[in-house]
C-alpha cells in the first residue's frame, strides 16, 4: 500500500474552484450524484430526464453523474431504470449529454447491474445464492464462471455505448449492495472458486472490460461503499485494499459512500450532515487518490469546507440537488463567489 499522504489545507482549493483530472476539466467542484428517476421505457431515457439533467447543468453544476444505468434487462432493479445493453438507445443518452454540454457542464453515466437486487429478474443472480432481505426480493440463483465472463463483457459493451454517446466520464457502481458490491463482501460472496478467494477480481476484469472501450485521457470513477453496516459486513480497512487494487487496475477517482448490503446492525449509519466525509479522507490519504465525497453535504458552508480542508477532491450533492436544480449557482452566491448565471436569468441576480 503507498505511504499515506498528508492532507494540506490549501485556501485556494475551495468548491468554486476548476478542477482537471486527465481530460476532464471541470469548472467547479460540484456533482450532481447518479440518482435513480425510475422514469425510463426500455432502458432510454425519457423527456423527464432530458428537462431533470438539463436544468440542473442551467443551475451551475460543474459534473453530472447520470443515474445508474444497467447492463442487460435482468441487471434492472426495477423495469423504470436506465440501460445501455442496445444499440438503439445510445441516441436518447446523446441527446441529453449535448444538451448538457451546450449549458457549460460536464456529464458522465454510472454503469451498473443491481445483480441480487434486481427486482424484475425472473431468477437474479449474484456471486451466491443469498437473497436479499426485504420485500420484493427473489433468491438469487449462483453465477457460472461463464456467465460472469458475459457479465464482465456486457460492461464493456455498455461503456462502449456510452463513449459513443460522448460521456466525458464513466462511474462504475461498486456500492450500495449491487453486483460488484456483492463480490465485494462476505456478506454475499460464498464462493470457493477465484472469484471467492479473490473479492477484487471481478471488479478488476469489470475495469479492464471498460478501460478498453473508454479514450485514453477519460477518466474513470468508481463508486464504493467504505463500510458495510449489517453485522459481519467488511470496515473500512477493507474497502481500502480493494481501492488499492483498483486504482492500480486503472480507476483514476473515487466516489466513497457506504452501506446497502442489507439492514444494519450493531454499526449503524450516521445519518448526519458530512456523516460519509471520513471514509472519503480516509481512501484518499492511503492511496493518494482523488475522491468525491457524498452525502448530506448540501450546506454550502460544509461542502466548501469538505474541499477547503483537503478532505475531499470533488463533493456529490444529491437530495439537496433534487429539491434545487439550481443548487450550485445559489450556493455559489451563499459563498460570496461568482456565480455562473445564464443570460436569460441575469435580472433575477441583480
Amino acid at each position: 500500500m503507498s505511504n499515506p499522504k498528508q492532507v494540506v489545507f490549501d485556501l485556494n482549493q475551495r468548491l468554486f474552484s476548476s478542477y482537471r483530472v486527465k481530460g476532464l476539466q471541470l469548472k467547479n467542484r460540484v456533482v450532481m450524484a447518479p440518482m435513480l428517476q425510475n422514469s425510463a421505457t426500455g432502458g432510454k431515457p425519457s423527456e423527464w430526464h432530458y428537462v431533470h439533467y438539463l436544468s440542473r447543468a442551467i443551475g451551475g453544476t460543474g459534473l453530472i453523474i447520470m443515474e445508474m444505468t444497467d447492463v442487460e434487462p435482468d441487471g434492472r432493479i426495477t423495469d423504470a431504470d436506465l440501460g445501455l445493453w442496445s444499440d438503439e438507445q445510445i441516441p436518447a443518452f446523446a441527446k441529453i449529454i449535448d444538451g448538457v454540454h451546450a449549458h457549460g457542464a460536464k456529464i458522465g453515466i454510472q454503469i451498473a447491474h443491481a445483480g441480487r437486487k434486481a427486482q424484475v429478474a425472473e431468477k437474479p443472480v449474484a456471486p451466491s445464492e443469498i437473497a436479499f432481505l426485504g420485500p420484493g426480493y427473489r433468491m438469487p440463483r449462483a453465477l457460472t464462471a461463464g456467465e460472469i465472463e458475459r457479465i464482465i463483457r456486457l460492461f464493456g459493451a455498455a461503456a462502449r455505448r456510452a463513449v459513443q454517446a460522448g460521456v466525458d466520464m464513466l462511474e462504475l457502481h461498486g456500492a450500495h449492495g449491487y453486483l460488484i458490491h456483492q463480490f465485494h463482501s462476505p456478506l454475499t460472496n460464498k464462493r470457493d472458486d477465484e472469484y471467492g478467494k479473490d473479492p477484487a477480481l471481478f471488479g478488476v476484469h469489470v475495469i479492464q472490460a471498460v478501460k478498453k472501450e473508454m479514450p485514453e485521457d477519460m477518466p474513470l470513477f468508481f463508486r464504493i461503499s467504505a463500510v458495510e453496516y449489517s453485522d459481519g459486513g467488511y470496515d473500512i480497512d477493507h474497502a481500502i485494499r480493494l481501492c488499492e487494487i483498483y486504482r492500480d487496475a486503472g480507476v483514476d477517482v473515487f466516489h466513497v459512500t457506504s452501506g446497502g448490503e442489507g439492514p444494519a446492525g450493531r454499526r449503524k449509519p450516521g445519518n448526519y450532515p458530512g456523516y460519509q466525509v471520513p471514509f472519503a479522507r480516509s481512501i484518499k490519504e492511503a492511496l493518494n487518490v482523488p475522491v468525491v465525497a457524498v452525502g448530506m453535504l448540501e450546506d454550502p458552508m460544509l461542502a466548501d469546507a469538505v474541499v477547503g480542508n483537503g478532505d475531499a477532491d470533488l463533493v456529490a450533492i444529491a437530495r439537496g440537488m433534487l429539491r434545487d436544480p439550481y443548487w450550485a449557482t445559489n450556493a455559489a452566491i451563499a459563498l460570496k463567489q461568482q456565480p455562473d448565471i445564464p443570460k436569460p436569468y441575469e435580472r433575477a441576480y441583480q
